[in-house]
């Protein structure tokens, strides 16, 4: 199926999963818990307290060379966003893509979505895992603290 196809069955829209494509059109869909959502919340608000421009989006869906994944949370340029905003799916990755793993996650498709969103343009991808630990990437690779929002803590606590 094509993205666009996705976005528009009604059979998909009130499924209690995050749905995404992969390279053969096929949907995967994903389960997530209400620990998931809070940390999504919670980053969504501390980046909005912590950045004066851009806009943090929840559930954002990018063009992959693996069809459409949809990161967690992301960051996007007032530039950015003027240039996404009326797709289907971004063809260009906001500058921060933030994945929170779930139970239905492993490892192995963490580092997978990290470096298709790095591929598809991202600046930086954050990686959240079920303690709330945070750990940031760019091209060059794992960093300390996220050089586009230095302030950022490494931990969400509840």
């Amino acid at each position: 199926m094509q993205w666009k196809e996705v976005c528009e069955n009604k059979q998909l829209e009130d499924l209690p999963f995050k749905i995404e494509t992969n390279k053969w059109g096929q949907i995967v869909m994903s389960p997530a818990k209400f620990k998931h959502s809070f940390y999504q919340g919670r980053i969504i608000s501390i980046l909005a307290e912590l950045m004066d421009t851009g806009q943090p989006i929840p559930e954002a869906a990018i063009q992959t060379t693996d069809g459409v994944k949809v990161a967690d949370v992301v960051w996007c340029s007032d530039g950015r966003l003027v240039q996404i905003l009326e797709e289907d799916a971004a063809s260009i990755a906001p500058e921060i893509c933030v994945e929170v793993k779930s139970g239905s996650n492993t490892l192995k498709e963490m580092e997978e979505k990290k470096n298709l969103y790095l591929e598809a343009g991202a600046v930086e991808v954050w990686l959240c895992n079920e303690a709330g630990d945070i750990r940031f990437y760019n091209q060059q690779g794992e960093l300390k603290n996220s050089l586009l929002v230095p302030d950022f803590p490494n931990k969400i606590v509840i």
